[in-house]
């Protein structure tokens, strides 16, 4: 090779070693059993419990321009996608890694780049073949009756308020139960009645009652009984959670208590196992092991298609679901609960009292209701001077005034409630508490569209544009209410909730004892919800538990292997030399092997993290030897597909990498997984190009790849 390849080489690349070291930090948040992280702020000394690489980059100090690239790439997969992270992190460390081992070999920046570009092409393009249409996964899942709660448990049906309850399967322990032990199923009461919903909050891990007892007055110094029971008929044994595979750093006992009265709504003909076109079956399949997500969207799903009525196609809407972070309360109060639920200070609360449930008249707002505030795009007259003698007593007395103003202004059209998309002046919010007015800011921009399509009210920005026409009727406030009929009073907030008769809102309630988990279970959902929102707009899935990228891997070793054979390697022209044609044909197979390295690892790490292989060794000698049976049956597309449906795809000793269990499908989506690959890709390959012009000089990097760019064009 040229000297002047090896003047690039002889220095280090430091982009792609910081690369590198980032990635590092991530490794073990692959894969369907993350370890979870604890994220330290040494200003406020507050942990913060992660799971996911975005979490962990914005945790991150990253001063370096290479880790600003990662912290930007992975930011726009969380915005598009909101899954794939963890993937993109991983590759980009492992594609690192790989092509500083091609440049140690004097392998030309050209041709690393090339040579991986078109190969991870042809990747792309031969793991189509692992694409499944949402149609044939429904089909196949409601077919092979396999119910969305996986775990297998004796369970007993009751009926109340006309909704069924579904079975749900946990791993129990039985315990003979006395009926005096047992909750009637009759204390369930919930105060909304809207098409049925949520009449009884029913648990989504038990499937069975209410949680009356949960919440106890402070003076009551009885014994908790919070338990893995939740509630039972007398005929039926009482259940008891002895282990799970969640947060078990907290122990068993933990558990028993908190998910076994996990609360969301499953309405009646959940138990119908091709209910909602397979979508619950879908979101199971999706959900790569996260139970509690799973319950509350499958809960989610049915009431969308319930209200769609089961149109000829699955209707799903992301810009429906709302989520509301309830800090304080035990996870089985985790539910989804119709309408709009925020939390409200106590002085807010106070004015809920005097409403009663009477329609309300409500105002939307797009914008801040501030007097300093001004639409996008506003211009300030440049011909006027204000000059004020008083600076401070002027503002006071112009406060006063707006203040004065705007409360006049909602006084005189009646209105109760005031929905505002940005922040609410606190000294306006306070004179509106005084004449029992509600106004609650930073309400997104989906929930005061829906609010405005049911009660047709247009949203103003300034309170000087309204008129009659803009205030809507019909809205209702009240305490949001638990299971057992009682309001949540979490200390400093209150959590209540807006309804209009229609409204298609839904409201995920996450809940959670631990502050530190609070942001990793809200986190958990959104990945969840879009799974399934970008599986529906594709209208398909890939094979999920590592057969796409063990295809990857096959496929690109296969050229690699083929870039070697002589018959290929005279079809490399242009060259005068045979040796240099030997070289670059070298030079192909090198690269090819590196970007094959990254899959590989990738599948490794993801054995190692699920516990099927207890070091990357013998995940390695596990994955060597799929690809070894896959070269031998003739078509490696079809082996996988067949050890995908016996389940044994990368098995270990204790089971298949993506944990399933018998009958059970795990599937991953098609964009996602693809544009977390270009993007990895893109992002080492950008930096490797930057560190080659900052070693060499930009003008001197130009004559290299021009030199290379006509020998190593070749795929």
């Amino acid at each position: 090779l040229p000297m002047a390849f090896k003047d690039v080489n002889a220095r280090r690349h430091i982009g792609l070693q910081e690369l590198s070291s980032l990635a590092l930090a991530g490794r073990t948040l692959l894969g369907p059993m993350k370890s979870w992280k604890f994220i330290l702020d040494e200003s406020t000394n507050q942990s913060t419990l992660i799971c996911s690489a975005v979490r962990l980059i914005e945790s991150l100090d990253l001063t370096s321009a290479a880790g600003q690239l990662l912290n930007e790439t992975i930011q726009a997969q969380n915005r598009e996608f909101k899954t794939g992270m963890s993937t993109l992190l991983f590759l980009v460390g492992a594609w690192s890694n790989a092509i500083l081992e091609c440049l140690q070999q004097n392998v030309p920046v050209s041709a690393i780049v090339s040579v991986m570009s078109e190969g991870l092409n042809s990747c792309c393009e031969r793991v189509q073949c692992l694409q499944i249409s949402i149609h044939d996964v429904n089909k196949e899942l409601c077919s092979s009756s396999v119910r969305p709660d996986t775990f297998k448990s004796e369970t007993c049906q009751t009926r109340h308020d006309s909704l069924l309850t579904p079975p749900i399967f946990m791993y129990f322990q039985k315990d003979i139960s006395t009926p005096e032990e047992a909750i009637p199923i009759n204390s369930c009461s919930h105060q909304d009645d809207d098409c049925g919903f949520n009449k009884c909050l029913v648990s989504p891990l038990t499937g069975l009652g209410s949680v009356a007892s949960l919440v106890k007055p402070a003076s009551d110094k009885s014994a908790s009984v919070i338990s893995g029971s939740g509630v039972i008929a007398s005929s039926c044994y009482k259940q008891k959670l002895t282990h799970s595979r969640y947060f078990s750093t907290l122990g068993k006992e933990h558990f028993s208590s908190q998910q076994g009265n996990f609360q969301g709504y499953l309405s009646g003909p959940a138990a119908d196992p091709c209910r909602c076109y397979g979508l619950g079956h879908l979101a199971m399949a999706l959900s790569h092991g996260n139970q509690p997500s799973m319950k509350l969207l499958q809960s989610v799903v049915e009431y969308q298609q319930e209200r769609a009525e089961c149109g000829d196609s699955p209707q799903f809407n992301v810009a429906e679901i709302v989520t509301c972070c309830l800090f304080g309360l035990p996870e089985s109060y985790s539910c989804v609960s119709p309408g709009f639920v925020t939390l409200v200070s106590l002085e807010q609360a106070t004015v809920i009292k005097h409403f009663e449930d009477k329609p309300l008249r409500i105002l939307l707002m797009d914008g801040d209701l501030t007097e300093q505030y001004r639409h996008l795009g506003f211009d300030r007259p440049h011909n006027v001077r204000t000059i004020l003698e008083h600076p401070r007593l002027q503002e006071g007395r112009a406060g006063d005034l707006w203040l004065s103003s705007m409360l006049g202004i909602l006084i005189s059209l009646e209105v109760n409630l005031v929905l505002v998309k940005g922040n609410a002046c606190k000294n306006l919010m306070e004179r509106c508490i005084a004449n029992h007015i509600l106004v609650i800011g930073s309400v997104s921009w989906n929930v005061l569209r829906a609010f405005g399509e049911v009660t047709s009210t247009q949203p103003v920005t300034y309170l000087t544009q309204l008129n009659a026409s803009c205030v809507g009727n019909g809205a209702q406030v009240e305490l949001w209410k638990a299971c057992d009929g009682r309001a949540m009073d979490l200390g400093e907030l209150v959590p209540v909730r807006i309804k209009v008769q229609g409204i298609p809102l839904l409201t995920a309630m996450l809940t959670t004892t631990v502050a530190s988990k609070m942001q990793l279970i809200e986190d958990q959902f959104w990945t969840l919800v879009y799974r399934l929102h970008h599986a529906l707009k594709d209208e398909k899935v890939f094979l999920g538990g590592g057969a796409v990228e063990l295809l990857c891997l096959s496929h690109i070793q296969m050229l690699a292997e083929q870039s070697l054979q002589p018959a290929n390697k005279k079809t490399v022209k242009g060259f005068h030399s045979p040796w240099l044609a030997a070289s670059v044909t070298e030079c192909k197979s090198i690269v090819l092997q590196a970007l094959a390295s990254g899959w590989k690892r990738y599948l490794s790490v993801v054995m190692c993290n699920t516990a099927k292989a207890t070091s990357e060794l013998e995940a390695s000698t596990s994955v060597d030897h799929h690809l070894k049976k896959a070269a031998d049956s003739g078509s490696p597309s079809t082996y996988i597909l067949k050890e995908f449906r016996r389940g044994g795809l990368l098995r270990g000793d204790s089971g298949p990498v993506a944990d399933h269990r018998e009958g059970s499908k795990v599937y991953d989506n098609v964009a996602a997984k693809t544009e977390a690959w270009r993007r990895a890709l893109d992002l080492v390959l950008l930096v490797l190009q930057t560190d080659a012009e900052i070693v060499t000089g930009p003008r001197r990097n130009q004559l290299l790849n021009s030199h290379g760019s006509s020998e190593f064009m070749f795929l």
